[in-house]
């Protein structure tokens, strides 16, 4: 849920990327992280196991500018992509104003991307959040692999009457990283009302 302070002209929303394991949420956290000025984003807080997955979460505060006459400041997030992790999901998830979906594209990851996005429709219920209410963007991630399944494939699956916004992605290359970033903050910013 947005909080406007207006004594301090701030507005905070927090924006969730939520995907199957590996699928390159933090990728596209960490992307994002190395490119913004320093003096316009917080730490990076990430909780990764061993084998470099994430444990729990990606924290990240992000410095946007000036909207609506307020400082726009944006708390970004990935979920653990693993559905044993589903209560720490389902709390990240509590009082997001926009998702990126991340998808990977690879053809043998298939299952657990559906899997992700029924766990996701799952969730936000549990919040008592209709899917189709907050801003999305579907980001289909690892598109430059040789196993990568076609777009319009994968939209045929995940998006097939065209309700969100997509984009073909390399997090690992930065590719549309930021496009789906800035994407999502401007829904999530026309969504507020002041």
């Amino acid at each position: 849920m947005v909080m406007i302070n207006k004594i301090i002209k701030e507005i905070n929303c927090k924006v969730v990327y939520y995907g199957s394991g590996l699928s390159g949420k933090t990728t596209n956290i960490e992307y994002i992280y190395s490119k913004i000025d320093p003096h316009n984003r917080g730490k990076l807080f990430s909780i990764k196991t061993d084998t470099e997955r994430t444990l729990f979460f990606d924290f990240l505060p992000v410095n946007i500018g000036v909207v609506k006459g307020m400082k726009l400041r944006v708390h970004v997030y990935s979920v653990a992509g693993q559905v044993f992790y589903d209560s720490s999901r389902r709390l990240i998830l509590k009082g997001c104003d926009g998702i990126v979906f991340v998808v990977d594209s690879q053809r043998e990851k298939l299952d657990a991307n559906i899997e992700s996005l029924d766990n996701l429709k799952k969730n936000l219920l549990m919040n008592s959040v209709i899917m189709d209410k907050i801003p999305m963007i579907i980001q289909y991630n690892k598109t430059d692999l040789p196993n990568a399944m076609p777009v319009d494939e994968m939209r045929k699956i995940f998006n097939p009457e065209g309700k969100y916004e997509e984009f073909a992605a390399c997090a690992l290359k930065g590719e549309q990283v930021f496009d789906t970033f800035k994407n999502i903050v401007r829904k999530v910013v026309n969504n507020i009302n002041i």
